[in-house]
């Protein structure tokens, strides 16, 4: 049977951090852990997460993956140094990972590391599947689990992500880093289930921008011009900009339908751009052409609102259950570079509160990343600038 403990920290020393969240997490039975997952700004050295984690629990599975802030028991930090654990005891589940990891190849890898985390264990029920947020084309890899173990398993986690540059992100596995991997945890534990929700909060405006050329995730042309440059124009920004600069203000947004859209609390699900080559933009997933790109705004209390919305509706669906543990992805543009500290802890302690179980917050994991996934309509879903929350409980 599985058990769940965590611990965030604050510390610019990454041996020192692993050490103290470690130590929070487990205290002196750091031997017993069979899993540590961490996350940790783009500050740390992912060498030294690994080969501490690995002197502390030698006996542990070790991953952890690169983020723009963390989010624990203990609250919300967004700094070069934040780092975050969740420590895990028992033998339910099962590890894959893959390097060489892009838009291209996202269906083949995905598919890979689900028969080989299927050769492991029986009765996944649940997988957590983290990835580079650059150059990845998420739908595919959601379609890759469930060719192996149909659509019922929940797939939750997040796509990696540095400090909103777009620049690169880490992921690593026992004892190697990554800048293109991904990782994959299967749970087993007949006892647990997991329930997942997101939402966002922000507006569509304006007319949309058409695509007129795509292939795959790379979409070539944006009403018959160069995608990058009219994208740009659109955003009013200059030529030379960066992905960093568009990411903060760039959320495009898709249609859902009438049934998604009451769920969801809003008409659109989001997409970010991580990358772009030349005029080429790489999309976060498969988009055809012919599809209607709106460009959107945010705002602020409809995410408190939804907020309060989605959790109050995650409660109603497992009233009389406990949760045992919390895994939680937020984009990175709800964080401090678009909202300041006291909304972000105030929308924080939203979040948390209503699981608290005798006035104690339950193990919990969060991240500042580039995507997240959570269900939607009853699917498997990837989705952007959102806040997804995933509730495991026994």
């Amino acid at each position: 049977m599985l058990s769940f403990h965590s611990a965030s920290a604050r510390i610019i020393n990454t041996k020192r951090g692993v050490s103290e969240c470690v130590e929070i997490a487990l205290g002196e039975n750091a031997h017993e852990a069979d899993l540590l997952i961490f996350h940790a700004s783009i500050g740390h050295d992912f060498s030294d997460i690994l080969a501490q984690a690995k002197t502390l629990a030698p006996k542990a599975q070790i991953v952890a993956a690169s983020c723009c802030g963390v989010v624990g028991r203990e609250g919300v930090s967004e700094s070069m140094k934040d780092i975050a654990l969740m420590a895990v005891k028992g033998k339910e589940f099962a590890l894959a990972h893959t390097d060489d990891f892009y838009g291209h190849n996202s269906y083949e890898k995905c598919l890979e590391m689900a028969y080989a985390m299927q050769k492991q264990k029986q009765g996944i029920n649940m997988i957590y599947f983290l990835g580079s947020g650059i150059d990845i084309a998420n739908d595919e890899c959601i379609r890759a689990f469930e060719s192996v173990f149909g659509a019922d398993v929940t797939i939750f986690g997040a796509t990696s992500s540095d400090n909103m540059k777009g620049f690169i992100s880490y992921q690593a596995v026992n004892d190697k880093v990554y800048e293109h991997g991904a990782y994959a945890i299967g749970f087993c534990d007949p006892t647990l289930s997991v329930d997942t929700q997101a939402t966002h909060g922000f507006v569509a405006i304006g007319e949309p921008l058409i695509v007129t050329k795509s292939a795959g995730h790379i979409i070539y042309e944006l009403n018959g011009k160069p995608a990058w440059e009219e994208y740009l124009h659109r955003l009013g920004l200059a030529q030379s900009s960066t992905c960093g600069d568009s990411i903060p203000i760039g959320a495009l947004a898709e249609k859902l339908s009438a049934e998604e859209a009451i769920e969801y609390g809003n008409q659109h699900i989001l997409r970010v751009v991580t990358k772009h080559e030349g005029s080429a933009i790489y999309y976060a997933t498969t988009c055809a052409e012919g599809t209607s790109l709106w460009l959107t705004v945010r705002d602020e209390e409809l995410i408190f609102i939804e907020m309060d919305r989605m959790v109050a509706e995650m409660k109603k669906r497992e009233p009389n259950k406990k949760a045992v543990a919390v895994f939680h992805a937020d984009c990175l543009a709800r964080g401090r570079f678009m909202v300041d500290r006291i909304l972000k802890e105030e929308l924080v302690s939203k979040m948390q509160l209503p699981f608290y179980t005798a006035g104690e917050c339950p193990p919990w994991l969060g991240m500042y990343g580039f995507g997240e996934f959570a269900r939607l309509g009853g699917k498997n879903t990837y989705h952007n600038y959102t806040t997804a929350l995933y509730v495991i409980y026994r």
